[in-house]
């Protein structure tokens, strides 16, 4: 407090400097007002001033750039020589303004050009490290269109390869069905040749046992007609044709794509089988024995027919199995219906229930059993495939290693459910010994 030092005579009459007090109020409510603005400063969310919107919270401000810094953009200061010496602060607002925060100093004007410098330098910073990202991101999409090109050439490669696989596969299939075919029709005209030549031979001998009876006929001598008579007989050895076919038409290619997608797994029906009959353990095998065996008697059993059933049935779809059938002289393969006749003697006929092919005296194929429909298949099938589509009234069998068509039954019309149907033949006393296998 300080005291007038001037004498008076008398005590003064004292007065109120007004323009004083005024100053002092005046200036007492800027420093309350500083100090409220400061502390809404220090609550305040800043804003990173760099980021476009939406801007991100600023983490530090720069007393140089006069600036305020989100993390990422605040990262120039922190690795940039040139920015590493800048003073950093929490982040304030109004920087710009030209005052050092929380102080009423205002900038040099050398301090503003370092300020304007500064933040030209970070600016560059910030420009260099967007460019940066940019030939990163370039780099990587060029990688990526390299990596496709090669990845496409080779897709190419390999489509190119397998492509030419296949095309190879095929003529070499067709090259093998024209040899199949060449080779059916050859041995179809072998086999019509030797009845052609068979019926004419028979046909000559009928014909002048004719001639002779006619002339005989007419012959006035009883004596004579007595004599000549018995020798009128017809000749020995003449065949009975009525039980032969031939087939002159190549069978249908009837071709279903790769069978094996149809396959399934077949076992044998030991309750089925023939007396006779020796499954494996695995119900995948049997053959023939001399041997008859005493087993209870069952409506499913086949009782004079050396066959078996498989387990499985078939009521709808596409189903495809093999039977090896190598060192056998006699077999039957195929599908029969459920209702079939299993007692006494049977008729493997389509309209007895039976859709079958069968081998006899080693190299005789036929469609049934006799009279039926001679087969002339290129080579001796060592495995026998067989195919059923259902739906389509269809029973197909081939030579499963080649995929020669054997025969088809088309138009069937199927009622019932189908078994697999196997029969090994008798084993002609160690001739036809070796079993049919399910494979």
């Amino acid at each position: 407090m300080s005291l007038c030092k001037r004498n008076y005579s008398a005590r003064p009459e004292l007065s109120v400097n007004t323009l004083l007090r005024e100053l002092v109020s005046q200036r007492k409510l800027e420093i309350k007002r500083s100090n409220s603005m400061n502390e809404m400063i220090l609550f305040a969310e800043i804003k990173c001033d760099v980021c476009s919107e939406p801007k991100l919270k600023a983490l530090k401000s720069c007393l140089v750039c006069l600036s305020s810094f989100c993390e990422t953009h605040l990262q120039p200061h922190l690795t940039v020589s040139g920015l590493k010496k800048h003073q950093l602060m929490e982040p304030v607002e109004y920087l710009e303004a030209g005052r050092v925060p929380n102080t009423s100093a205002p900038w040099s004007s050398s301090e503003a050009s370092e300020t304007k410098r500064s933040s030209v330098l970070h600016t560059q910073a910030h420009t260099q490290h967007m460019v940066e990202q940019r030939r990163l991101k370039l780099q990587e999409i060029q990688r990526c269109l390299e990596l496709s090109d090669t990845e496409v050439h080779r897709e190419r490669a390999e489509g190119l390869q397998v492509f030419t696989a296949l095309m190879q596969s095929v003529q070499r299939r067709q090259e093998l069905f024209l040899e199949e075919l060449q080779e059916k029709q050859r041995l179809s005209h072998k086999r019509a040749q030797e009845l052609v030549q068979q019926l004419e031979q028979e046909i000559c001998e009928l014909q002048k046992r004719s001639t002779e009876a006619e002339e005989l006929s007419r012959s006035q001598d009883p004596l004579h007609f007595l004599q000549r008579c018995p020798a009128l007989t017809p000749p020995a050895g003449l065949k009975d044709w009525s039980s032969v076919s031939f087939e002159g038409r190549s069978v249908r290619a009837v071709w279903p794509g790769p069978l094996q997608q149809f396959a399934v797994d077949v076992t044998l029906d030991p309750v089925t089988a023939y007396p006779r009959l020796v499954l494996s353990e695995d119900l995948k095998q049997v053959h023939h024995s001399d041997e008859k065996k005493q087993l209870p008697d069952s409506p499913r059993r086949f009782n004079t027919c050396s066959c078996v059933l498989g387990k499985q049935s078939f009521s709808s779809g596409r189903f495809y199995f093999e039977v090896q059938v190598k060192d056998k002289t006699a077999w039957d393969l195929g599908v029969v219906q459920e209702s079939v006749n299993r007692k006494g003697q049977i008729i493997v006929r389509p309209n007895y229930g039976f859709w079958c092919i069968a081998l006899r005296n080693r190299d005789e194929y036929k469609v049934g059993i006799e009279p039926g429909v001679c087969l002339f298949p290129p080579r001796a099938p060592q495995k026998v495939g067989v195919f059923v589509d259902y739906d389509e009234g269809l029973v197909s069998f081939y030579d499963a290693d080649s995929a020669h068509l054997l025969y088809s039954f088309t138009d069937c019309s199927f009622r019932e459910k189908l078994f697999p149907y196997v029969n090994p033949c008798s084993n002609f006393k160690g001739s036809n010994s070796a079993p049919l296998i399910i494979t």
